[in-house]
């Protein structure tokens, strides 16, 4: 009869412990020390810190302004520009030149006659050229088509008939997206209308210096209202 106990000390190099009482390797039980990984969860690009979508922020090379990248410098500032910022005050890296006031201008008078040419072609037929009655009527009916006519180009991609034709567009300032439909609706809205409710010639030269006086974005008033800028394009 044998006299061993299992449950005495082994003897050296004798018998194998259980594997549940190993002793704990050292650092929680990974090689090395290291610390426990934790285990995946979600698919890539989840989390609290991944990309939730393009507003507020570009997708990587995605240019909303047109032109250059957003992973390339910007170009074309001009020397009394400041560095380009969101209204917060970040950068809007690969933001395009501003729209020069040539064609700025430019734009605004093509799609000024073409509003006004087809206010005078409706109400033509009840206008007496010889006393220029009607011809106040002919104004409103102009400016009521091109704050109808401008609000819905710029939302569409932020170019008129005459910003297409020289070649710069609306965009809305922090990222560089066409205009949405309310800041487009309050762009047109705040060019057209204190001109038809007061004096037109002197409402736009005011717009139009503060903008002028503006730095960095050049911005009139009818920008600083809708957070827009005036940007140039490839097309």
């Amino acid at each position: 009869m044998s006299t061993h106990d299992p449950s005495g000390p082994q003897p050296e190099g004798g018998g194998q412990p259980s594997f549940d009482k190993q002793p704990p390797t050292p650092g929680g039980g990974t090689p090395d020390g290291e610390p426990p990984r934790p285990a995946p969860s979600g698919a890539p690009g989840e989390g609290p810190g991944a990309y939730q979508g393009s507003y507020g922020g570009p997708t990587p090379g995605q240019n909303p302004y047109g032109g250059q990248p957003y992973d390339q410098p910007p170009s074309g500032h001009g020397p009394d520009s400041a560095p380009y910022g969101t209204p917060s005050g970040g950068p809007v890296p690969g933001m395009p030149p501003i729209g020069t006031w040539p064609k700025r201008i430019i734009a605004r008078l093509i799609d000024y006659v073409l509003m006004q040419a087809i206010g005078v072609l409706v109400i033509g037929p009840f206008v007496d050229l010889s006393t220029r009655e009607g011809t106040t009527e002919a104004f409103w009916l102009g400016c009521a088509v091109y704050l109808v006519y401008e609000a819905l180009m710029l939302s569409r991609d932020g170019q008129t008939l005459g910003k297409k034709a020289v070649k710069i567009r609306v965009a809305m300032l922090i990222d560089g997206n066409s205009p949405t439909q309310s800041a487009a609706w309050t762009r047109a809205a705040v060019f057209i209308l204190p001109a038809v409710l007061c004096c037109a010639a002197l409402w736009w030269v005011i717009d139009g210096l503060f903008g002028v006086v503006d730095k960095p974005y050049r911005q009139c008033l009818h920008d600083k209202a809708a957070k827009t800028v005036v940007v140039t394009t490839e097309i």
